[in-house]
């Protein structure tokens, strides 16, 4: 059962500054800091896709100069046609010698899915195991977004642990980390109404990084250290320009740096960013230009490996 055990009325309140400004999203992409660049070829995104008809696709964005896209992989059935109106990063971790086990959370006709499915060598639903989207709760079609982050122990003196985020319309995010098989409730923090976008990009044992968007143009990052009912810390990267994506997507790239994927659903494009380590206006960002692929499918989102590293925040 979906358990919250912490009022709104008590949440932890992030007083941004971002305005309610909008601004035209038909305007220019971000530039490059000091032109376009390529970055380290072993940088890439690994980008998954729910498609109209439920399918789920998985292909490769590579930071080579240019940039390229690997082939499509499609599974389908695995989803309703047109059911999935949320779905987090997806965790996708080998089986046997060709295969592979995917895991994340989905929201489908307003309830929190816990979805789970097996692909065999040709990316197809692998019958000897489950296929699983288990109803957790509802109460959910009033989210914008939802993400789940999960900490794997490196060592034993580390902890680990599964967090999941949701934004609601009204610009609230709400947190919980799984304990068992239920989900408590660790506050949430305002002043987020014109936030457009946010991607996980920074995870420690204390605390968790998002790089945001807002409708102004504004580029953040938000920190939330994980102890209960913690305060924010917000950090403008940039003033302007950045209002022309409704997603962004991160992964790592290096030892301490993101590649940023930014979705402009309006013009079905996508623009690839390399970003140094967060560290507020000082923060490197170098464009590496437009993705040649057409974001068409409702939903985009990335799949992660089940050691999954981010060091960008």
């Amino acid at each position: 059962m979906f358990r919250k055990t912490v009022g709104l009325a008590s949440a932890a309140v992030l007083a941004l500054g971002l305005g309610a400004a909008a601004a035209s999203a038909a305007q220019a992409k971000p530039a490059a800091q000091s032109g376009t660049t390529a970055t380290t070829a072993a940088c890439a995104l690994r980008l998954g896709s729910v498609t109209a008809n439920g399918a789920f696709t998985s292909r490769m964005i590579n930071a080579t100069a240019p940039i390229t896209v690997g082939g499509v992989r499609g599974t389908a059935g695995v989803f309703p046609a047109n059911g999935v109106q949320h779905i987090s990063t997806v965790v996708g971790t080998p089986l046997g010698t060709s295969g592979e086990s995917r895991t994340g959370l989905t929201v489908m006709g307003g309830a929190l899915y816990s979805s789970s499915f097996v692909v065999d060598g040709e990316s197809q639903i692998d019958p000897h195991y489950p296929h699983n989207n288990l109803r957790i709760g509802g109460g959910w079609a009033s989210y914008r977004w939802i993400e789940q982050s999960i900490k794997r122990a490196a060592d034993a003196g580390s902890p680990a642990r599964t967090t999941l985020y949701a934004q609601r319309t009204n610009g609230v995010m709400d947190r919980w980390v799984a304990e068992g098989t239920g989900w408590r409730s660790t506050g949430g923090v305002g002043g987020l109404s014109t936030v457009k976008s946010m991607a996980l990009i920074g995870r420690t044992d204390t605390t968790e990084t998002f790089i945001a968007n807002t409708r102004a143009g504004t580029l953040l990052t938000v920190t939330w250290p994980t102890k209960y009912n913690a305060t924010t810390v917000g950090k403008t990267v940039r003033t302007a320009t950045w209002q022309g994506f409704e997603q962004l997507i991160a992964t790592n790239c290096g030892a301490s740096g993101t590649l940023l994927l930014g979705i402009d659903r309006d013009t079905k494009s996508g623009y690839l960013y390399a970003v140094g380590h967060a560290n507020g206006t000082s923060t490197v960002i170098k464009s590496l230009g437009k993705v040649p692929l057409t974001f068409s499918d409702p939903q985009y989102f990335r799949i992660a490996p089940k050691y999954d590293t981010l060091n960008g925040g």
